[in-house]
């Protein structure tokens, strides 16, 4: 996050100029990869450990626009470097990949300001907050050789390879027609601010949080609940809908929505928010099945999942558990609970591709792909219209 004024258009400045052998440095086969984090929040803080748990890992720098925070990530990793801005980060020689995990709104540019430094990604969901973003940040990690994975830990779920080489690889599950994906109650959209922090405190720079944000006053809701306004993440549907569509995703070998409607509104919370606190969306996909996805944070529900529906069977799945039914109703379904630690074998698989440069089960073209799908219900929903998209042009077509 750079002192000059940040600009949306900086996105699209050409990475012809740079290539990873300018910057890469090559690792040996026993040395540790020197990993940074940029926004050290909850999330970051929790994915970080889970990489200071990895044998292969050196934590050695941590960014925050709010030093507090830096503080906080200090007691992860006591002996890294703290910075204000990330472009003096990237330019530390001891780091050689970094883990990208602010709001939204800052995603694409520090993940093409990475590239293009000759850094490794790994970035929280979603890869971006607006759909245009998606294109130029693949192009930035292809053109740099950079290894880049999203933090869609699903990909690297063991329950979930399971039911994909169980169900859909061996054709089991026969033609699929509707994919329905649901998430109540989520959180992340609700968190209270602090009282201390009412007044902004001197050490949190405020400006730089903002970015590409237009100004405006300092606001403890926007800082601490951002996933509620839409200037700096997608609501539920990108938050949300992200992780499970990818699942979908994975599981048909197909992330090429052609139209997409949603409904909702903010019926419950208003409390400022400018993100839907009750979301339904629905795509369409050109072989002849549908997603939907439904979401409210009102009280009264919970829970989250993912249900393919077949004409042989039907595969219920969450991060606890699978089940598989199969037309028969006296036949018992089959349960498979979870294995192992989802976000751990995904931040694993990453390190294990920073060595053997390799593509990451979560590459940069598979979290372009489902942002992508869920940007599509989003724009959907503020424009109030059925949209047409064309998957290969990756363009939305006109009326």
């Amino acid at each position: 996050m750079s002192k000059k004024k940040w600009r949306r258009r900086d996105l699209f400045r050409s990475a012809a100029a740079f290539t990873a052998a300018s910057y890469a440095r090559i690792l040996g086969a026993n040395e540790k990869v020197n990993m940074g984090l940029i926004g050290c929040g909850g999330r970051g803080r929790s994915v970080f450990r889970s990489f200071t748990q990895n044998p292969n890992v050196n934590p050695t720098a941590l960014c925050d626009v709010f030093s507090a925070r830096i503080d906080e990530a200090a007691e992860i990793a006591p002996n890294a470097k703290g910075y204000k801005f990330h472009e003096k980060l990237l330019e530390a020689k001891d780091v050689d990949a970094v883990l990208i995990a602010t709001p939204d709104h800052w995603h694409a540019g520090i993940a093409i300001d990475a590239a293009n430094a000759g850094k490794d990604i790994y970035c929280e969901k979603p890869l971006t907050l607006r759909i245009e973003e998606g294109p130029q940040i693949v192009k930035a990690v292809r053109m740099n050789g950079r290894v880049c994975q999203v933090g869609m830990q699903q990909r690297s779920g063991k329950h979930y390879l399971m039911a994909k080489e169980k169900y859909f690889d061996t054709g089991a599950i026969g033609k699929v027609t509707l994919a329905r994906t649901w998430w109540y109650g989520n959180g992340a959209h609700l968190r209270p601010y602090p009282e201390q922090y009412a007044t902004r405190p001197s050490n949190l720079d405020w400006g730089r949080f903002l970015g590409p944000v237009k100004w405006r006053d300092y606001d403890p809701k926007q800082y601490f609940n951002f996933r509620a306004y839409l200037e700096y993440g997608g609501g539920q549907i990108t938050d949300l809908f992200t992780h499970w569509i990818d699942v979908v995703h994975m599981f048909m070998e197909q992330d090429n929505p052609v139209a997409a409607v949603a409904s909702g509104g903010i019926y419950h919370y208003k409390d400022g928010r400018t993100a839907p606190d009750t979301i339904n969306c629905l795509l369409d996909y050109p072989a002849e099945w549908t997603a939907t996805f439904e979401a409210t944070l009102a009280p009264g529900l919970r829970g989250a999942g993912v249900e393919v529906v077949g004409t042989e069977g039907r595969l219920w799945i969450t991060r606890q558990r699978y089940e598989w039914h199969t037309p028969d109703p006296d036949q018992p379904p089959v349960v498979q609970p979870f294995i192992g630690n989802m976000t751990q074998d995904h931040v694993d698989n990453f390190i294990d591709c920073v060595k053997s440069r390799e593509k990451p089960n979560g590459d940069v073209w598979i979290g372009h792909r489902s942002a992508q799908a869920s940007h599509l219900g989003n724009i959907a929903y503020l424009q109030k219209r059925r949209l047409k998209f064309d998957p290969l042009r990756e363009e939305i077509l006109p009326l």
